[in-house]
C-alpha cells in the first residue's frame, strides 16, 4: 500500500474554498489534508461592498474555515507562512513548527503596493488585504461618528474596486448620519489614468453620473507621487487634502515569496501553467490573486479566483495520482456586476452596459448562491 501523501493549502481563498468543498464531498485515499490561515473568516470580495453599505451582515459574506476544513477532513493550522524550503519540502510558519508537505498549494491573495508611492503604507488605509477589512471600517465608522466637523475621505483606486468601496461608505455613512447634508463626510476618488478604464463608455458614463450625484468628487489622470499627514501630492502639482485616505490600487504579491525561489512576475506573483502549476516547481501550485498564468495576462479580480477553484481541486487530485494535468485557461473577458452603493449595479462586458436594481438582484442571487455552497455543508457520513 503506498504511504500517505501531505497535500498543504496555505490561503482560505476562493479556490481553496472550492478544494476544501469538493475533498470534502469526495475524500483522496492516502492523502492528509492541512490548510495553514492567517484568519479563520474568509471573506468573499464580491459581497463587501455590499456589507460596507449595510446591506450584509458579517456571517453573510464571510466562510467560517473551521467547519469547513472539518468538513473536508483537513488539519487547521491558524498560523502564518512566512518562507517556503523548497529542498526539504517544508513551510516556515510565524508562530509554528516547519510543516512538511508533499504537494503545496498557495491562494494567499494580494496586498496594495503602498510602499510604491512615498509615505502611503504611513498614511493610508490599505483596502486589502480584504480579511483585515471589516476590523479596519469598524474603526473607520467611529472616526467618523466622534468626528467633531465632517471628515474629508479620500479614496486612491479608480477600478471597480475603488469604484464600489467609495459609493458603500458613501450610502453607508448617509444611512448612518441621516440628514441634513452637512453632517455627511465628503468624499474624493483619485485615479492615475481615467475612471474604469478596462470599462466600455456606457460603463464610465453612469458611474460619472452616480458619482457626481452622490457629490463625490473624482480627479482622474491624477498619479500619486507621495503622501504626506493629510495630504496627497499629485504629479503635475497639485496637492488633495484629507482626514482620512484609503488604497485601493492594484495589488501586489506578499513579500516573502521573493525569497522562495519560485518564478515570479513583475509584480511578485507566482508565474504558473495552464494547469496552475509552478513553472519551476511541479510540488507547488498557486490560484486567485497570487498566481500569474504564463501567456495569460489577467486582473486580479475575485471572478478569476472563483474560476481556478474547479482546475485547481481537480489537478491536485491528478498530481497526487500521478496523472496527467490539463490545462485550464479562464477567458479573457467576464460579465462584472458593480455595485452603487445603493442595491443598484451596473452590468459590464465587453461593449455590454445594462443598469438597474434588476442587476443588483442578479449579482445578489449569485453571491448567496456561492456563499451557500460553504455555510450550509451536507451532513457527513460513516
Amino acid at each position: 500500500m503506498a504511504s500517505e501523501r501531505t497535500l498543504v493549502l496555505v490561503g482560505g481563498g476562493h479556490s481553496h474554498v472550492q478544494v476544501l468543498r469538493g475533498f470534502g464531498e469526495r475524500p483522496e485515499p492516502g492523502v492528509r489534508l492541512t490548510l495553514v490561515s492567517r484568519d479563520l473568516q474568509a471573506p468573499y470580495s464580491g459581497m463587501l461592498p455590499g456589507f460596507i453599505a449595510g446591506h450584509y451582515r458579517f456571517g453573510e459574506c464571510h466562510i467560517d474555515l473551521h467547519p469547513l476544513a472539518t468538513f473536508a477532513g483537513a488539519t487547521l493550522i491558524h498560523d502564518e507562512v512566512t518562507g517556503i524550503d523548497r529542498a526539504a519540502k517544508r513551510l516556515r510558519l510565524r508562530n509554528g513548527a516547519p510543516l512538511p508537505y508533499d504537494l503545496l498549494s498557495l491562494d494567499i491573495g494580494s496586498t496594495p503596493k503602498a510602499e510604491d508611492v512615498p509615505g502611503a503604507a504611513e498614511h493610508a488605509i490599505a483596502v486589502k488585504p480584504v480579511d483585515r477589512l471589516a476590523e479596519r471600517w469598524a474603526r473607520l465608522v467611529e472616526e467618523v461618528r466622534a468626528a467633531a466637523a465632517p471628515p474629508t475621505l479620500v479614496l486612491v483606486g479608480g477600478g471597480p474596486a475603488g469604484v464600489e468601496m467609495i459609493l458603500a461608505m458613501q450610502h453607508r455613512f448617509r444611512t448612518l448620519l441621516g440628514d441634513p447634508p452637512e453632517r455627511q463626510p465628503r468624499f474624493a476618488l483619485v485615479t492615475r489614468g481615467g475612471l474604469l478604464e478596462r470599462h466600455n463608455r456606457f460603463v464610465r458614463a453612469a458611474f460619472r453620473r452616480v458619482l457626481a450625484r452622490r457629490n463625490v468628487a473624482v480627479h482622474e489622470d491624477a498619479a500619486v507621487e507621495r503622501v504626506e499627514a493629510g495630504c496627497l501630492h499629485i504629479a503635475n502639482g497639485r496637492r488633495i487634502t484629507f482626514d482620512t485616505a484609503l488604497w485601493a490600487v492594484q495589488a501586489g504579491a506578499a513579500p516573502w515569496l521573493a525569497g522562495t525561489g519560485l518564478d515570479l512576475d513583475a509584480g511578485g506573483f507566482v508565474i504558473v501553467e495552464e494547469t496552475l502549476r509552478s513553472t519551476n516547481d511541479p510540488c507547488v501550485f498557486a490560484a486567485g490573486d497570487v498566481a500569474s498564468m504564463q501567456g495569460h495576462p489577467r486582473e486580479k479580480a475575485g471572478v478569476i479566483a472563483v474560476r481556478h477553484g474547479p482546475p485547481l481541486a481537480a489537478n491536485l487530485r491528478r498530481a497526487l495520482a500521478g496523472e496527467p494535468l490539463r490545462p485550464f485557461v479562464p477567458q479573457s473577458q467576464w460579465l462584472a456586476l458593480i455595485s452603487t452603493g445603493d442595491r443598484h449595479a451596473v452590468a459590464s462586458r465587453g461593449w455590454l452596459y445594462a443598469e438597474g436594481n434588476w442587476v443588483w438582484r442578479v449579482k445578489d442571487g449569485i453571491d448567496r448562491r456561492f456563499m451557500r455552497r460553504f455555510q450550509e455543508l451536507p451532513p457527513q457520513t460513516g
